[in-house]
């Protein structure tokens, strides 16, 4: 159903990627609880393992389960292609795989999730890669911190945690004008409310684990490839546009076109990384992503009048949410996310640190977990948490200083969710 462009986000979100099942007739996506395939005959298994001819090996490299969500999210992005691993950290490094190199680069936001700015400050040293991090508001900043060896630019839609909005056009004219692709991670927003690749994003990343499955219960991730850079065009990509060895000389561009980096992705990035995603996690998401824009709706409708309430309550010092009109992103909420300004803000408390972890403490609906993105309500104080590891001015650029809580709003009540806050800060800043 990838090639029906005619359908709708409703009914793809239900049937993009799901067929019956020939063997049984079953409607909903079977659960393939197999390790590997029985091949037709040796020239079938030769074929597979060759390129030649697509199917299924084994499933550290693919499953039908998996393939089905692969399609629907790609589906649902506007992409060429999709592949599924393990977690949303897994998908940030097999997007940057194919593209970097040893004394390699990416140009980083500084508004990242804290495990991200983490992942792209300290782990990929170990690969010979390194980040620059600029402030994306500044597109002469950004502009200026690509150099030759600059490989990738990597942002969010709507920021973790502060819930700020990114102007993905306006970086994207700096990543083609740099001949680089622009990288967006899409997880805070979903594609109900922001689709990267219709501004201009050449790759997008998710961690399955939040909004779209939705309700807790597995983790993984996935990149979406929008199928519209030119992998041959420069010698920047060799991965993508030279010869392959472990597959004959076969070159990836080449042969593949706009599906290339997929093809990459499952080919040499889960063969070699190992990053999968089991078929369980895939079924979860598949069902989640059927209710995906009912649950954003509700989302988005609870976030705004939670974040109203918070905003004028006198304990409170200030709300990030970009849904307000006093946020300074607000004027980019209709241009990048039309149908709202997500679910995820910040909360500065008056009395800083110590009445922050008083608040998380009396709350009785909110959870208090390292998540987002969840049916439920959840809650957390970032900087000791999820941001602890950062720097105080990583956590200040990134929204997650320590006066400030993260709220992730879900389809609750809206009027129960403000009692619950209304009692907590009670106590908070007694």
């Amino acid at each position: 159903m990838t090639d029906q462009p005619t359908y709708g986000f409703d009914t793809l979100q239900v049937h993009a990627g799901a067929r019956p099942d020939p063997a049984t007739g079953a409607r909903q996506v079977p659960i393939y609880q197999t390790t590997a395939y029985v091949f037709r005959d040796a020239d079938h298994a030769a074929a597979l393992f060759n390129l030649q001819e697509v199917g299924y090996i084994y499933s550290r490299l693919t499953n039908p389960t998996v393939a089905a969500l692969q399609e629907r999210l790609a589906a649902l992005e506007g992409g060429a292609g999709a592949v599924c691993c393990s977690s949303g950290h897994a998908a940030q490094i097999m997007a940057l795989f194919p593209l970097m190199g040893p004394g390699k680069n990416v140009v980083a936001s500084t508004r990242l999730y804290g495990g991200t700015v983490t992942q792209f400050s300290q782990t990929i040293k170990r690969f010979g890669w390194s980040a620059k991090f600029v402030d994306f508001d500044d597109e002469d900043a950004v502009r200026a911190a690509i150099d030759d060896d600059t490989r990738a630019i990597f942002g969010e839609a709507i920021a973790n945690p502060g819930g700020y909005i990114m102007d993905v056009r306006a970086i994207a004219d700096i990543a083609d004008a740099a001949g680089i692709p622009l990288i967006i991670d899409n997880t805070s927003a979903t594609p109900y409310l922001c689709r990267p690749i219709e501004h201009g994003a050449t790759l997008v990343v998710h961690s399955t684990t939040k909004f779209l499955t939705g309700n807790g219960t597995v983790t993984g991730g996935a990149i979406i490839d929008s199928g519209r850079f030119d992998w041959a065009a420069s010698d920047k990509f060799p991965s993508l546009s030279e010869p392959e060895p472990a597959y004959h000389g076969l070159k990836f561009a080449e042969t593949f076109g706009p599906l290339a980096f997929t093809f990459h992705g499952i080919a040499v990035g889960l063969r070699d990384l190992g990053m999968t995603m089991n078929p369980q996690a895939a079924h979860y998401t598949l069902m989640g992503i059927e209710t995906l824009s009912l649950r954003m709706e509700r989302h988005v409708a609870n976030a705004e009048k939670v974040a109203a309430w918070l905003e004028q309550d006198d304990r409170i010092e200030g709300v990030t949410y970009a849904g307000l009109e006093s946020s300074p992103y607000f004027g980019r909420v209709a241009k990048v996310c039309p149908k709202g300004a997500g679910a995820l803000f910040t909360v500065a408390v008056k009395g800083g640190y110590d009445a922050c972890i008083k608040l998380v403490d009396n709350l009785e609906i909110f959870s208090h977990v390292a998540n987002l993105g969840d049916t439920r309500s959840l809650i957390i104080h970032s900087a000791s948490t999820t941001h602890r590891q950062l720097t105080p001015e990583q956590q200040e650029a990134a929204g997650a200083r320590p006066g400030v809580v993260r709220i992730s709003i879900g389809i609750e009540d809206a009027d129960d969710l403000i009692a619950d806050l209304d009692q907590a800060l009670t106590k908070a800043t007694a």
